[in-house]
């Protein structure tokens, strides 16, 4: 008979610990099963998208609400090993969608039309980045600095880096919506792309200078200068290989900058950026990228999402994490219209086609994900700020597909509009 781990008095104790093979296998099952069947059973498509269903039920499955519910679930399930495991597949999922991220960027076109793409861009980016910025300094100013700013982090750095986590614009995410809205291939979407494409490298930029570590500055200098010589010799050796090959020297293109990156003490995600940016996507063909994102956000980033949802915290409070992730929201939302709102101005846009832009160009979801596990990893917020990002950019998702979808079919002929 098997022994059992203590339970509470309102829960069932579970079972002995069983293998780590057979725990891990348990987490998986939770993983894809779960979100699944409430984004089909419940069919969340129109509000809430299966990434979105599969962000919250990370959150759900973490130690804040069900594993504080039913502590011996969740100390049976999420081992220390399990949980290892389950992170080194989260860091390779994050690292091969940010890859693709920076892959999908196509600088030809933003040059093609700098005008309006750096206008807009830069708006888009930039008056949602100051209102996040302020929110950041309400929330310091209203409570205490260190329930909000981590272990090592600076006033500046975190109020940076929240005002930079209000701006971005969820490229990946926002490229299934326009599938989903039958936009992607037309002329809307393409400047819709532009305009993301151009804010995910000043994103990434920002980060990097977020991060500088003046004790490592020599590291990452070299990092940087090894970099550039790296992508002359890459970019020569992918465009004479095979096209069966590239996809190969890639991973290990990718590996390797991940862990450079580290080294110098950028993080691994700036350095898988930066590895799929120095590439041309029309290497790997529009068709195959397409394909390779799907199965990794099919087969790998879920392990991500549960990975986020173990990192949330309740500590403060669940008011007052929804009262800052509230304040949050209404920065970047607010900031990304007012932003795309002005360039539409300058630019003679018609009534309503800012709107319909702000609005896609506010997803935020996995990026601005990933951008605060950045922020959580180097200390620079604390669990409390980081739920209340998490939250915020959930929020903020879900909201994108039932404002755009009757905006789109009142102005049904501005697909068609290009830069």
């Amino acid at each position: 008979m098997l022994a059992v781990l203590p339970g509470t008095a309102n829960h069932p104790a579970m079972p002995a610990t069983l293998p780590v093979t057979e725990l891990f296998l348990i987490a998986l099952v939770l993983i894809f099963a779960l979100p699944y069947a409430v984004w089909r059973l419940g069919r969340t498509e129109y509000w809430a998208p299966l990434v979105v269903v599969q962000i919250v039920t990370g959150i759900l499955l973490g130690p804040g609400l069900l594993g504080a519910v039913w502590p011996a679930y969740y100390d049976f399930v999420f081992t220390p090993q399990v949980i290892g495991s389950l992170n080194g597949i989260a860091w390779w999922a994050v690292m091969l969608f940010v890859f693709v991220a920076g892959l999908e960027l196509d600088l030809d076109e933003a040059w093609k039309w700098r005008r309006e793409t750096g206008l807009t861009a830069g708006l888009a980016l930039g008056v949602p980045l100051v209102l996040g910025a302020g929110a950041a300094w309400v929330l310091l100013t209203l409570s205490d600095p260190a329930a909000w700013i981590g272990a090592k982090g600076h006033i500046w750095q975190f109020v940076a880096g929240v005002g930079m986590a209000c701006a971005v614009t969820a490229l990946p995410i926002l490229i299934l919506f326009m599938q989903k809205l039958e936009i992607l291939r037309t002329p809307l979407g393409q400047r819709i792309l532009r305009y993301a494409s151009l804010d995910d490298i000043l994103i990434w930029a920002v980060l990097a200078l977020i991060l500088l570590d003046w004790e490592r500055v020599g590291r990452q200098a070299a990092y940087l200068a090894g970099f550039a010589v790296a992508v002359w010799l890459m970019r020569k050796l992918i465009a004479r290989i095979p096209e069966k090959d590239r996809w190969y020297i890639a991973l290990v293109w990718l590996a390797a900058n991940g862990w450079l990156a580290d080294w110098s003490g950028l993080h691994y995600m700036v350095g898988a950026f930066l590895a799929g940016a120095a590439l041309d996507a029309k290497w790997f063909g529009t068709e195959a990228i397409d394909r390779f994102r799907d199965v990794v956000l099919l087969a790998f980033m879920p392990v991500f999402f549960l990975s986020t949802g173990l990192r949330t915290s309740w500590e403060m409070g669940g008011i007052a994490a929804f009262a800052a992730a509230a304040l949050l929201l209404a920065a970047m939302v607010a900031g990304k219209l007012a932003g795309v709102g002005l360039a539409g101005r300058l630019l003679g846009w018609q009534k309503g086609e800012a709107w319909i832009i702000g609005w896609l160009l506010q997803t935020k979801a996995l990026i601005m994900i990933i951008f605060v596990n950045v922020l959580f990893d180097k200390g620079i917020i604390t669990s409390g700020a980081f739920t209340a990002l998490l939250l915020a950019a959930v929020g903020s998702t879900m909201l994108t597909i039932p404002v755009v979808t009757p905006a789109l079919k009142r102005l049904e002929g501005l697909k068609a509009k290009g830069g």
